[in-house]
This record gives C-alpha cells, sequence and structure tokens, in this order.
C-alpha cells in the first residue's frame, strides 16, 4: 500500500492510495461521491484486492484528506473533477501493464461518465457505476436556487437516504472526514456537467455496468435507466437491486453487488 499527495493537471495536490497486488490481472479506480472520501471503499477494495485486481483511489478536491491542500467543500468549474478522474486514469494506465477499468459512485458516478463522454479514446476495457447521478431524475441540483454565491453553506443531509443498514448510517454520520457541509459552487457545477452529459451522452461509447438501488432515493435509478438508454455504448449492461438503498456497495447486499462487479471485469478482461 502506498499513499500520499499528488500534483494534479493544474497543480493542485491531491491525496491517494495504491493498493496494487503482486502481479495483477486487472487494474481499476474508484471514483467516491459527493461529501465522502476514499476510506469508505476500504471493503470494495478488500474484496477487488483477493481477486487479484489493482486499486487506485484518490479523493476529490475540496473532499477528504484532499481538503487539507484545496478549498473544503469547493469546486471552481466541473471540468477540474473531470480532468482529475483523467489525470488518476492516465496514472493508473501507466503504473500497471494490464486492463484497467473505472468506476465511480454517485458523484463519482457522474465524473466517470461525463469523463466517458468527454475523453472517448482511453485505454479502459470498461467504466461501472454506482447509483450515478447522470439525468437528476431527483431534481436534486436543479431545485437549488440560481445566482446565490457560490460560498454559500449547504448542509450534508445526505446520511439518512445512504443506506438501509443502521451501522452505515451511523459511520457516515459520525466519519470525521466526510463533508458535514459544502458550497453551492459543487452543486452548481454538477448542474452544468449534467447540462453537457444531456448533450454529449450519445458520445459515451466504453463498455458499461450500471449499477442501483431500487429504493435510492437520492438518485433515481431512472438515471440509470436514461443513461442505459441514451448511451452510444454497444456493450452495456444494467442492473438495479430490489429493496437497496443508494450506497449499494454498502448494502445488506453488498457482497451480491461486489460478485456481480467481479464477473463484469473478468469477462473482459
Amino acid at each position: 500500500m502506498k499513499d500520499g499527495f499528488i500534483k494534479s493537471f493544474d497543480e493542485s495536490e491531491l491525496y491517494y492510495k495504491e493498493n496494487y497486488v503482486k502481479s495483477p490481472k486487472a487494474a481499476i479506480l474508484i471514483v467516491h461521491g459527493l461529501c465522502e472520501h476514499l476510506g469508505r471503499y476500504d471493503y470494495l477494495t478488500e474484496r477487488l484486492n483477493k481477486d487479484n485486481i489493482s486499486v487506485l483511489r484518490f479523493d476529490h478536491r475540496g473532499h477528504g484528506k484532499s481538503a487539507e491542500k484545496t478549498k473544503k467543500g469547493y469546486l471552481e468549474d466541473y471540468n477540474d473533477m473531470i480532468n482529475d478522474v483523467n489525470f488518476f486514469v492516465d496514472k493508473l494506465i501507466e503504473d500497471n501493464d494490464v486492463p484497467c477499468f473505472l468506476l465511480g459512485h454517485s458523484m463519482g458516478g457522474f465524473a466517470v461518465s461525463v469523463f466517458g463522454a468527454k475523453y472517448k479514446d482511453k485505454n479502459l476495457k470498461g467504466i461501472i457505476t454506482s447509483g450515478a447521478v447522470t439525468f437528476d431524475n431527483r431534481q436534486l441540483f436543479a431545485e437549488i436556487p440560481k445566482g446565490l454565491d457560490r460560498n454559500t453553506i449547504l448542509k450534508n443531509d445526505l446520511g439518512d437516504g445512504v443506506c438501509s443498514v443502521k451501522e452505515v448510517v451511523e459511520d457516515y454520520v459520525n466519519d470525521p472526514l466526510n463533508l458535514k457541509e459544502y458550497t453551492v459552487s459543487i452543486a452548481y457545477e454538477i448542474k452544468n456537467g449534467l447540462d453537457y452529459f444531456y448533450k454529449n451522452v450519445g458520445e459515451f461509447k466504453y463498455p458499461v455496468l450500471m449499477l442501483h438501488g431500487e429504493e435510492d432515493d437520492l438518485v433515481r435509478y431512472g438515471d440509470t435507466l436514461d443513461f442505459f438508454r441514451e448511451t452510444g455504448s454497444k456493450d452495456k449492461e444494467m442492473k438495479i437491486y430490489g429493496k437497496a438503498c443508494h450506497e449499494i456497495y454498502n448494502e445488506f447486499l453488498k457482497d451480491e453487488v461486489i460478485d456481480d462487479t467481479l464477473l463484469w471485469i473478468n469477462n473482459r478482461i
């Protein structure tokens, strides 16, 4: 395991962690969601490592330990997030001479989806989305008033909706690295990024596995249905998990979700 800070495309210092295995058969970059951090994917990383897959993760600018070096809870431009993903995709590919994949949850799912439409020729075997914000059927970002000062504070009220497992919700609320609040700049920039994605979703042509919880009330599974219908990918699969809420990789059926993910990856190596 290796971790530390690295300068991204614009010299911003972001926290990252490598869980690389010896002689891997594949490698994957995990991109986390709004207000959380890379450490919440330790179990998924452990399962991937056990299947001989190397894992790279990073904290978004303004999130987790990256908030020590960048403005906490703030995003200047959605393209910064997408270009950070691109930076770490390039690092993953450079570090690992094996088939490479990309996985994003929630806001991270938004990031990898927009990445896939913007950066069309990367040497990736596939992209996986989990509860991805792609069409905002929940109107989570569309309902935020326009014209606010970009430093306006929004409370992180996501806790109760992240998972049906009580312990996961408690851990989420008590995790000191999770943002308790963030600025409206992030919401505005995700909205801008979604506007771009609506117009360019047909340019997304990577093999893709789209996963979502049926009872996800933070990001409606209609986002995944719309993405599945509109994507330009010819190799696309989708699965909606009954009774599951937002964080399917932490849900009561998390091992089923991870098994499905591993099967999809292994079929494309």
